[in-house]
């Protein structure tokens, strides 16, 4: 057993709490990982507010990160000790009808599908203070040790920076992958991405890749623009400036509106206007956002029925 701090997130509504966890050994098909880097996600935000569904409390957060392996239980052999890997916040069972499809990048074993507060056998590898404490999507990167099932690790360079390449555990991934694979954008198309957060600026940086020709930033923070225009962003705006809806504005700017829209917010009437900004005939609008537990979406039919294609996309695809 391993004695280190974790950020214990003890019940909805609660900070975060720096505590001494201890983290058992990793039983059979599993890995315990030494956590060098961790991004924050707002997923985890989510859960603080008590917006996530499924999660139970006491858990240690954390999705977006990269270490080394410490140890390996019986029977695995894609990583050894010393190892670099990134956890992987949905996991590849390689079995599952979903695995098996070369167009999906699910797995049945994924918190949508099959909460993932214990590890698969039902039981956790932390506890504090005498409490078991429950893992969040077998990542836990808000731990300096976890345990996760070695179908959710990935083995990278030996070379790779892991302060750098945590993000490629969500943020990084969502957003590029987004417009990669998800919309996969075509060159010289018009592109228009609602929200420049972390995930918001790699959708730019996916559209610039995929050689848009004219990728239009909106956030009400124009304080994000200038890291946006250096990243790819061609036009950068901010709904607040102007006195009608912000897809009236993209549709005027573009003419007939943009042939890819994405939103990285979140929120309902962020997610209409993003459908509405797209052209009515073959216009693609990608949700990356994740929305609060609960939430429901109110449109127009018209919408849809004049061609527009409205996806989702989950880690990027």
């Amino acid at each position: 057993v391993i004695r280190c701090r974790a950020a214990v997130a003890w019940a909805p509504g609660k900070s975060l709490s720096i505590e001494e966890v201890e983290v058992a050994p990793p039983k059979a098909g599993e890995v315990r990982i030494k956590i060098v880097a961790t991004g924050i996600c707002h997923s985890d935000e989510h859960v603080l507010k008590g917006c996530l569904p499924n999660v139970e409390f006491p858990v240690i957060l954390g999705h977006e990160g990269a270490g080394i392996v410490e140890s390996i239980g019986e029977g695995v052999t894609s990583v050894k000790p010393g190892d670099k890997i990134i956890p992987l916040c949905i996991p590849q069972c390689g079995e599952c009808s979903f695995c098996l499809n070369p167009e999906s990048n699910f797995c049945q074993k994924f918190h949508i599908c099959e909460p993932q507060n214990l590890l698969p056998d039902k039981t956790s590898r932390f506890s504090c203070k005498g409490r078991q404490i429950h893992h969040f999507l077998w990542v836990s990167t808000f731990a300096e040790y976890t345990v996760v099932p070695e179908y959710a690790v990935a083995k990278i360079d030996a070379a790779a920076p892991l302060d750098k390449v945590c993000l490629f555990g969500c943020g990084f991934s969502t957003g590029y992958g987004a417009a990669i694979n998800t919309a996969k954008v075509k060159p010289g198309s018009t592109c228009a991405i609602f929200g420049l957060g972390g995930v918001g600026l790699s959708v730019v940086m996916g559209c610039k890749a995929a050689g848009a020709s004219r990728i239009i930033a909106v956030d009400i923070n124009k304080d994000k623009f200038a890291k946006a225009k250096e990243l790819g962003a061609t036009d950068c705006i901010n709904p607040r400036d102007f006195n009608k809806p912000i897809q009236e504005v993209l549709t005027e700017l573009t003419g007939q509106g943009v042939d890819y829209s994405f939103e990285v917010v979140g929120k309902a009437e962020t997610m209409i206007a993003a459908l509405a900004s797209c052209n009515m005939s073959t216009g693609v609008c990608v949700m990356v956002g994740v929305s609060e537990s609960g939430s429901e979406i109110a449109i127009d039919p018209m919408l849809l029925l004049t061609g527009r294609t409205w996806k989702g996309s989950m880690l990027g695809g």
